[in-house]
C-alpha cells in the first residue's frame, strides 16, 4: 500500500473555507493525522494531509485533491509526495 502526503493551499481562503476543506478531504479518506512506528499519532500542520492508496499513484492523488481544493476555493496549489518512509520532529502528538 503507498503512502502519500498532500500539502493544500487555497489562495484567499479563510477559516471556514480550511474548515469545509478539512470536511471534504476526510470524507475521501484524507487525514490530518499521522501515525509513527513508535505508534504514537500525531497532528499535522494545517492543511496537510495524509492517505493511503491501493490502487492510486502520485497523479491521482494530486488529481483528486486539486478538485476537492479547487470545490471549496479556485486556483488551490497542491503537492503530493509518495513516502518511502517518514521521520517525525516537533509535531504535538494526540
Amino acid at each position: 500500500m503507498a503512502s502519500f502526503t498532500v500539502r493544500v493551499e487555497m489562495q484567499n481562503a479563510d477559516w471556514d473555507d480550511y474548515e469545509n476543506l478539512h470536511k471534504k478531504m476526510a470524507a475521501k479518506q484524507y487525514h490530518r493525522q499521522v501515525e509513527a512506528t513508535s505508534g504514537t499519532t500525531y497532528q499535522l500542520p494545517d492543511a496537510e494531509y495524509t492517505h493511503s492508496s491501493t490502487t492510486k499513484d502520485e497523479n491521482e492523488v494530486a488529481n483528486e485533491v486539486k478538485s476537492i481544493a479547487d470545490s471549496v476555493k479556485k486556483s488551490s496549489r497542491v503537492l503530493v509526495t509518495k513516502s518511502a518512509g517518514r521521520a517525525i520532529r516537533g509535531l504535538k502528538a494526540v
